[in-house]
């Protein structure tokens, strides 16, 4: 097998490589939006310091590491481009995802290089058919992020029939022969995540090829490694949620270096650094940015501290870890937004990156794993001792 990085750095190292790495994603951020696609150059970078790696399964050269080492990298990468850190974080969570599967798939493939990338698209556009040995997919399947890096394949979801009559959502792996892209990715903010639509046509996934996605139990998770004993669709969520609290990381950091040297009209205060209001509202968005970072890497830590000890995460945490991380998208674009709006005319010229900043923060808030606003019920329900609807996003079936 082709390792690129054969040592398995700390979890301080290469959460440095990260940083390191802010200024060069600054300079190539402009670049990336208007090509619509990370560049090659820059995903070989993260290869070469070994992001993807993060969560891959040590038996095929991965490093095994906690989710948290992949979250404290994406919060740093998003300063500098949340587009290319978009794209870390899609490639690099689901190496976990083939850590869950028969290890034919993994076999299949990283046997020859283990290198190779994997891109998804979970919303069921296309459809699915339950025949002997496996299923058949067809249709369109949208919004494949870094589809063009992905010579692994892809991910794919799909709502089937079980076989007892109970409809359930799967994800199939497919590999990058069985599709075509197609470039239609046109679109406000995060544009350089080349999030394309994925052609297949009437294309055989093996059963050991696919797995119920939101399932979490002994019958799934038991016999697992111990990393992979937390939830996938958690570790998702999780990792879309610290890009963004990256990306609000980033809009500080600029408006920051906006304000420095900048002088106001009101001559009474001078330096825009004395303004009470430009310090008041910097210091409120971080505080916030802070919250929502904190609430992630604790919630992780606490998850991953079940599954090191070779423990499933019981449900009630998972029900508190899985709702509170979807608050971040809009306390996150809260907190840039509000700093922003001091800019005053300045930060709309497409010539200030805030600008691309905060158009890439609204559209990853707007991303389904930070839907506030229907799981802020769930959550709620739960914990006044209402019965969870079925089926939910937790995957928690009702006890006997």
């Amino acid at each position: 097998m082709n390792s690129i990085a054969m040592q398995i750095p700390t979890e301080d190292e290469i959460v440095k490589r990260a940083e390191a790495m802010i200024p060069m994603l600054r300079e190539r951020a402009e670049a990336c939006e208007k090509a619509r696609m990370v560049p090659v150059e820059t995903i070989q970078a993260f290869k070469e310091a070994g992001f993807f790696k993060i969560l891959q399964p040590k038996r095929w050269g991965g490093y095994e590491m906690s989710p948290n080492v992949l979250n404290r990298v994406l919060m740093e990468l998003a300063r500098g481009c949340p587009s290319s850190a978009w794209n870390v974080m899609v490639l690099g969570v689901h190496p976990f995802e083939v850590g869950l599967l028969d290890p034919r798939c993994g076999d299949e493939l990283w046997g020859e290089d283990n290198t190779k990338l994997v891109s998804s698209s979970y919303a069921p556009f296309g459809t699915v058919k339950k025949v002997e040995g496996g299923y058949i997919l067809n249709g369109q399947w949208l919004t494949s992020s870094g589809c063009d890096h992905a010579e692994g394949g892809a991910f794919l979801g799909g709502r089937v029939d079980d076989g007892n009559g109970e409809i359930v959502f799967r994800s199939f792996w497919v590999q990058r022969s069985d599709f075509e892209i197609e470039d239609d990715w046109y679109v406000v903010g995060l544009a350089g995540t080349g999030s394309k639509k994925l052609l297949i046509n009437e294309v055989f996934v093996p059963d050991y090829r696919s797995h119920v996605i939101g399932a979490y139990g002994e019958e799934t998770h038991g016999e697992v490694e111990n990393l992979y004993k937390v939830p996938f669709f958690y570790t998702f969520y999780a990792a879309v949620s610290s890009v963004i609290v990256g990306m609000a990381r980033g809009m500080a950091d600029l408006y920051i270096e906006h304000m420095i040297p900048r002088q106001n009209i009101n001559q009474a205060v001078g330096a825009a650094t004395k303004d009470p209001f430009i310090r008041g509202k910097l210091g409120e968005a971080f505080a916030k940015i802070t919250a929502c970072s904190a609430r992630i890497l604790m919630n992780t830590d606490e998850a991953y501290g079940y599954a090191a000890k070779g423990e499933l995460v019981p449900d009630e945490v998972r029900i508190r870890h899985f709702a509170t991380n979807q608050f971040t998208g809009g306390e996150c674009f809260e907190a840039a937004h509000m700093i922003f709006k001091k800019t005053s005319t300045r930060g709309v010229w497409l010539n200030n990156p805030m600008q691309r900043q905060l158009r890439d923060i609204l559209v990853g808030a707007n991303h389904i794993t930070q839907n506030q606003d229907n799981i802020g019920e769930l959550l709620g329900g739960q914990m006044l001792g209402a019965e969870l609807p079925q089926p939910n996003p937790f995957g928690i079936k009702p006890k006997a």
